[in-house]
């Protein structure tokens, strides 16, 4: 799906953002990159419509957002842009940063597992 939804504002504003992953972001694309994960291709600070998702995977339709310092406060746009997203057929899971931080293994396997269940169904 090359150039769903996309908006050329949000593809210069994922450019920059690529260049400044947080230290949990970095450390999870370690793992997601090169189809490290079960195979499965993600994309980092991928743009869909007005929006940037930290990773996304096309085959699962899978938005993965890491939750740290940048997301306090924010409830209610994260709230409008998940509902924004799973309109689009996205669905979208939230990881604390601090997971990422301690529990990497565990994120990685509940992420793997949500991809093979949005690819199966």
């Amino acid at each position: 799906m090359e150039g769903f939804l996309t908006h050329e504002g949000s593809v210069s504003r994922a450019r920059i953002l690529r260049r400044a992953l947080t230290p949990p972001e970095a450390r999870l694309w370690v793992r997601l990159r090169r189809r490290a994960l079960d195979g499965l291709k993600f994309r980092r600070q991928h743009p869909i419509g007005v929006y940037v998702l930290d990773f996304y995977c096309v085959k699962a339709m899978l938005a993965v957002e890491v939750d740290g310092e940048t997301h306090a406060g924010r409830g209610d746009h994260d709230a409008r842009r998940t509902r924004w997203l799973e309109r689009q057929g996205v669905s979208v899971i939230r990881i604390p940063a601090e997971q990422v931080r301690v529990n990497l293994d565990a994120v990685l396997t509940f992420i793997a597992s949500t991809a093979r269940d949005r690819i199966r169904s």
